[in-house]
């Protein structure tokens, strides 16, 4: 029996979470989700420029498991791009937080914004 995944912390949810190629209907456009985790790993490492460490440790997930969740993140935005289809930013594994260093008693959990609700995925 595969273990639970731990919620993503995420410190930003961007403003827009639809995006689309101009001048094509959207009825003639595939979509791509975009999990939220996904967003803010390209987020931290891509905007931010922090190292994967540090990435990994805003999170609260493994090494590992950041640049798994970084290269899935990159390889859907580079499909919308290249292949012009919507990327839609919704769902995922993930607890919104502003500021979890002060909270941190457990590595990787946030005992202050503990989220019932990380069944998914």
């Amino acid at each position: 029996m595969p273990r639970k995944t731990k919620c993503r912390r995420v410190g930003h949810i961007p403003r827009s979470n639809f995006f689309k190629p101009a001048g094509i209907p959207a009825y003639d456009l595939e979509e791509i989700i975009l999990k939220i985790e996904e967003a803010e790993a390209l987020r931290l490492k891509d905007l931010v420029g922090l190292d994967q460490v540090d990435c990994a440790v805003e999170m609260g997930v493994s090494r590992t498991t950041f640049q798994r969740v970084l290269m899935e993140a990159r390889q859907k935005v580079a499909d919308a791009i290249i292949n012009s289809k919507i990327l839609v930013l919704e769902g995922g594994n993930y607890e919104l937080v502003n500021d979890c260093r002060q909270h941190r008693h457990r590595p990787g959990h946030c005992t202050a914004h503990d989220n019932d609700n990380n069944d998914e995925e």
